[in-house]
């Protein structure tokens, strides 16, 4: 070696290079650190699009969804509280990094859509959207994802179930809950072999269950309560042999309970309730031993309890039978339960009653057996609150907490009796009486601050009465469930209302009766008969509506105030309170309302009588304003707040001081409507209340100013959005058109048959359809009604009504029954399936209008053909099919063929089968034609006398009219002789 050349030790030379390394592996672990840190890109991308398709403002995407996943404790120190909570990434990955494997956004109101990105995820496995506002169908590319938990309850989407979640064979536990979704179930959902928990409760889903579902070996929770589903209960039900919670409750379904259950020895809850069809025997339950809840409600189920007592009922916590056939004997198993077990047996035909009067059976003996101190003839009662005294009445207190199967007797004249607990949910002390969540605004808040409620069954007992009839008026307002764009809004209220043991009114919904929420509606039945001295109220949930929203728990009756009045004079000296009820004085209301309108008409009257002389003093049920209040809420008629123009006038928008938006209709003064129309308006809408009827606030007459207001529809009319879709933000899809067409019926059939009075609308068509906030329909402008008495076949009148939707036997003979209106209707349907006005859709020049093709197309048997395009592929053929069926039925042309509103409803809800007639187009066409020309005839020489000869076709212009004779005017007012009156 060199001199002068220094030299390293090889000792040093070793530890330089293990420094090194060490280095390295340090910088490389580093990048590997970093790395499994980090979202792939795509991923993080397909997070961003779906929180844009959720509406989810609040994600932070500077900072990494998986800090939190990793083992670095600095890194968790910066870790995003948000994500946590609704995100969970797995690191454990070959690949080196991160992965979303499950999404948790749950009671944030969302109000987006299902995202479509989820798909993008390739790793996630759980999706929870439970408690948002989501709306629209279920996106077809989540098929390809590999889920195994997918909880959609509890939003607002709707449309058909689709078959291609049947691909995702993954699926351990699918809850589609309080929704929106109708239609069949695919059978194709039976290929989802894999499924532990199946939840489809609270939608609105039909036809019968898929056999396909045999396959579903692996259930231990099954839920289909809350349906329109047809059909028996299936048999197969006995392959779940894993099967440990069972809720089929108001599904549609017939009994009877299979005999198969009994093979079910899992089972720990099991929920039967509202089956149609006939009675059936008691199921054999003998080899169920582990059962702790068992509701059998509601069955008309016959014979003995077939539950011994060598199988330990002692475990048995939760026993409902009420409302049964049941016979024999109470099992002295059941008679020795102490307070520790719930049980509610009442209304059954056993051969004993409860000796003891033991709360927990719930029999309401001890108070029907009681001495009565003296004859009663009136009882109120505040609901779930406190004394309060309105005007001279005064309301009495009702605050026992109530339980899930206690009786309380307040005095000897009445008390209640509480059942059920609400399942699912930790009951308390305090859930049996509801508290309003808001400020409540209606007259005589006070009643309605609070109100009792119980998740099976509440009754009210009051004995001691004098025998004879009596009114009971129900006082209501849902003050739970909220009415804004929230999951708190979506929940449904449904329950039955029994009197004296009669069904009164089924499938009761308060916030449709009050036509929303924090609003009072009075319920009134009258002659009441009281035979024993005893009058029962009762009020029953079976299974019927949601029970999720706001909150899990919520649903069952719910009442604010109870209020009954003889309907004879007591004896002198009885202490009776004076009571002017609500609906009595609209009676009495629309019935002066009505003579004053014919004395009007007749001429009875001085016509220098004004209008507000007349109606001065008349204390109306809808109100009164003052032209300044009117004036003030529209800002002086500005043509800013314009909405509308009607056939009497315009139509403003206003807001009164205490914040109630409302619409004002301006009868002009070129209006034809005088005072007998004003009067039958004003009359008629003030004494109807129904949810599909526009209401009718109150009126302004002041000097020449006609005025009536009503309540404000926030999303106009069914024309615009189905016609004018440049001027209207909606987008009507398949369900919310079905509920449109639904609310129409519902509206018609109360007008023509459940009303007081029997009333012909006369001009059914979209424009007179208003939609309200939630799009729900309602049929207004009543300026055109007419009284259908009850003793006359028929109204011979002058024609009034518009062209394109009146029936032939109407502008043609001016022959007017409630058919005519079903016409109407039927057109009105078409157009919503269809999307396209009557009169302005020609396909092509050998159609006059939509009917006109539409009965082709039935010939053709492609009624598919009709359906509007905007909707796409998201809607149920066979409830579209429905739907046109029921429309051609109303629009032919025999009056005496058409089906009665009534009969309308039940085939559309589908409880009730669409008996098909096809209509001849030649025969028909002949007539809708001559109907059109007639009309268009009429309408020109009135105003055009000149014009009117242009009008008469040649045989070889119309051969529809006939060739053996030569048309003139004077033959079309022979034709039709009330068009005279023009």
């Amino acid at each position: 070696m060199a001199r002068g050349v220094n030299c390293i030790a090889p000792k040093t030379i070793m530890n330089l290079i293990m420094l090194i390394l060490v280095l390295c592996l340090c910088t490389k672990s580093i990048e590997v650190e970093a790395r499994a840190s980090r979202l792939p890109a795509a991923e993080e991308e397909a997070l961003k699009e779906i929180a844009k398709q959720l509406g989810k403002t609040d994600w932070n995407f500077n900072i990494n969804p998986c800090f939190n996943y990793t083992n670095w404790d600095t890194l968790n120190s910066t870790a995003n509280p948000i994500y946590n909570k609704t995100l969970e990434c797995n690191c454990s990955y070959p690949d080196g990094f991160c992965h979303v494997v499950s999404i948790f956004l749950k009671g944030q109101d969302l109000a987006g859509v299902l995202p479509r990105s989820v798909a993008k995820l390739p790793y996630i496995t759980q999706v929870d959207f439970t408690r948002n506002y989501l709306s629209g169908p279920i996106p077809p590319e989540w098929a390809s994802t590999k889920l195994e938990l997918l909880s959609l309850n509890v939003n607002n989407l709707s449309g058909q179930i689709p078959r291609y979640l049947g691909n995702i064979t993954t699926l351990i536990n699918l809850n589609l809950e309080t929704n929106l979704f109708s239609g069949t179930v695919p059978p194709e959902l039976g290929n989802l072999v894999n499924l532990e928990i199946f939840i489809l409760s609270a939608n609105n889903l039909t036809g019968e269950l898929p056999m396909a579902f045999t396959n579903l070996t692996k259930l231990k929770e099954f839920r289909i309560s809350s349906n329109n589903f047809t059909g028996r209960i299936p048999d197969y039900l006995e392959n779940f042999k894993q099967l440990e919670k069972l809720e089929i409750q108001a599904s549609g379904l017939h009994g009877p309970i299979p005999s198969s259950i009994s093979v079910l020895s899992n089972l720990k809850e099991l929920r039967f309730s509202d089956l149609n069809g006939e009675g059936s025997k008691f199921p054999n339950l003998r080899n169920i031993m582990g059962m702790t809840a068992l509701d059998l409600s509601f069955n008309k189920l016959e014979g003995n309890i077939n539950i011994s007592d060598d199988e330990n009922p002692q475990k048995l916590q939760y026993l409902y039978l009420t409302s049964n056939w049941l016979t024999g004997s109470v099992p002295d198993w059941m008679k020795s339960r102490d307070n520790r077990y719930l049980t509610d047996i009442s209304y059954n035909n056993f051969s004993e009653s409860s000796e003891t009067c033991r709360e927990t059976l719930s029999f309401g003996e001890c108070l029907r057996n009681s001495a009565c101190p003296e004859d009663q003839y009136s009882l109120h009662i505040n609901c779930g609150g406190k004394r309060t005294t309105i005007g001279r009445v005064t309301f009495e207190d009702d605050q026992d907490p109530g339980g899930a199967a206690k009786f309380f007797r307040q005095g000897p004249i009445w008390g209640t009796s509480t059942t059920g607990h609400f399942w699912d949910f930790t009951t308390t002390a305090t859930d049996y009486i509801a508290n309003n969540v808001s400020i409540l605004k209606m007259n005589d808040s006070e009643l309605y601050t609070s109100a009792r409620l119980s998740p099976l069954s509440l009754t009210y007992y009051a004995r001691c009465f004098q025998n004879g009839n009596y009114t009971v008026k129900l006082h209501f307002s849902e003050i739970t469930i909220r009415g804004n764009r929230s999951f708190r809004s979506v929940g449904r209220r449904i329950f039955d209302i029994y009197i004296q043991e009669k069904l009164v009114w089924k499938d009761f919904e308060i916030k449709k009766e009050a036509q929303g929420v924090d609003k009072e509606v009075i319920k009134e039945h009258k002659a009441v008969e009281v035979k024993n001295k005893t009058l029962e109220i009762r009020f029953h949930w079976s299974g019927k509506g949601t029970t999720a929203s706001p909150k899990r728990g919520t649903y069952g009756p719910l009442i604010s105030a109870i209020s009954i009045e003889p309907e004879f004079k007591p004896p002198h000296g009885s202490k009776v309170p004076i009571v002017v009820g609500a609906s009595v004085g609209a009676s009495v209301l629309f019935l002066i309302f009505l003579i004053l309108g014919i004395l009007w008409w007749k001429g009875c009257l001085d016509s220098k009588i004004s209008r507000e002389k007349a109606l001065r003093g008349l204390d109306l049920q809808t109100g009164f304003f003052t032209f300044k209040q009117i004036k003030a809420a529209t800002n002086n008629f500005d043509p800013i707040n314009k909405i509308g123009e009607g056939g009497f006038g315009s139509v403003y928008k206003g807001i009164l001081l205490d914040g109630t938006i409302i619409a004002v209709k301006q009868l002009s003064s070129k209006s034809k409507q005088g005072n007998r129309e004003f009067v039958n308006e004003i009359g008629m809408i003030s004494g109807l209340q129904h949810p599909n009827l526009v209401r009718l606030y109150g009126c302004c007459i002041e000097s020449n100013q006609l005025l009536l207001v009503y309540e404000y529809m926030e999303n106009n009319s069914l024309a615009r959005a189905l016609f004018v879709p440049e001027e209207s933000p909606l987008k009507l899809d398949w369900p919310t058109r079905q509920n449109i067409c639904i609310g129409i019926a519902r509206g018609l059939a109360f007008l023509h048959a459940e009303s007081a009075l029997k009333i012909v609308h006369r001009d059914i068509k979209t424009t007179n359809i208003l939609l309200d906030r939630d799009l729900n329909s309602k049929i207004s402008d009543f300026g055109l009604a007419k009284l259908d008495e009850e003793e006359n076949t028929h109204i011979s009148t002058r024609v009034a009504g518009t062209i394109g939707y009146m029936a032939p036997e109407y502008a043609l003979w001016g022959y007017l029954t409630d058919k005519a209106d079903v016409y109407s209707f039927g057109v009105v349907t078409l157009e919503i399936v269809a999307g396209k006005s009557n009169m302005k859709y020609r396909p092509n020049e050998n159609f006059v209008c939509l009917v006109d093709w539409a009965i082709v197309l039935q010939q053709k048997g492609e009624l598919l053909e009709l359906v509007d395009p905007r909707l796409g592929s998201d809607v149920s053929e066979e409830e579209v099919i429905r739907m046109i069926k029921v429309a051609l039925l109303c629009i032919n042309a025999a009056p005496a063929l058409r089906p009665t509103m009534s009969a309308v409803v039940s085939m559309l809800e589908g409880r009730t089968a669409v008996h098909e007639l096809v209509t001849d187009p030649s025969t028909y066409g002949d007539e809708l034609r001559l109907t059109a020309l007639t009309n268009q005839f009429d309408h020109n020489s009135s105003q055009n006398p000149s014009q009117t000869q242009s009008l008469i076709p040649s045989s070889s212009d119309a051969p529809w009219i006939g060739s053996s004779a030569t048309t003139t005017s004077s033959d079309l007012y022979k034709i039709n002789p009330s068009t005279s009156s023009y």
